[in-house]
């Protein structure tokens, strides 16, 4: 095998094991963002959101974020993350990264704007109810594209799989024998 070639491969149990890691990741970020509604089954905020629960929103996102932060940390510590597939795949990750942190304040955002809606304010509650909607709403956005992030990452990670098929196994190298001497053109 080229051994440029062979210093661009991500070793296939590494890739294998991100790829599991990152099929147990994807559906807890859908998962969440779809069952931390906010909206009740008419499409209307609650009389009076809960602050302790989207409150908790906040620190379970926190808890999700840090995962994919952490996962993509030893990822970028690893040679292969400098290889053409592995700076694609550290490209997914620091994608996921970045939205599943943003979802964090979001989600305390929405949060403190529900407390405040159940004090009495000078802002009009409209405008109140409306910013917590559109808090948590972008919250759980960037829940799944996160999830979308480690699906793409995934997919980078499976391409590049195909890609080892095209090349023999490494296996320890034999000491090369000399090829036996060919004709000799002056025994004719």
């Amino acid at each position: 095998m080229n051994p440029d070639v062979q210093r661009e491969l991500i070793p296939r149990d590494d890739a294998l094991r991100l790829i599991n890691a990152l099929a147990g990741m994807k559906p807890r970020f859908i998962d969440a963002a779809e069952k931390w509604q906010l909206l009740d089954e008419t499409g209307h905020v609650p009389a009076s959101p809960s602050y302790a629960e989207l409150i908790q929103h906040a620190a379970d996102a926190q808890v999700l974020s840090r995962d994919v932060v952490q996962m993509t940390a030893d990822f970028a510590r690893t040679a292969h993350s400098k290889s053409r597939a592995g700076s694609a795949v550290l490209a997914h990750l620091a994608t996921a990264a970045t939205m599943s942190s943003h979802a964090v304040p979001r989600f305390a955002e929405a949060a403190e704007v529900a407390l405040a809606l159940s004090r009495p304010v000078l802002t009009s509650g409209e405008y109140l109810e409306n910013r917590v909607v559109i808090d948590h709403a972008t919250a759980r956005a960037f829940l799944r594209r996160t999830s979308e992030s480690l699906r793409d990452a995934a997919k980078e990670l499976t391409a590049h799989l195909d890609f080892h098929r095209f090349f023999p196994a490494s296996s320890p190298q034999k000491s090369a024998a000399p090829p036996p001497p060919g004709p000799s053109a002056r025994h004719r």
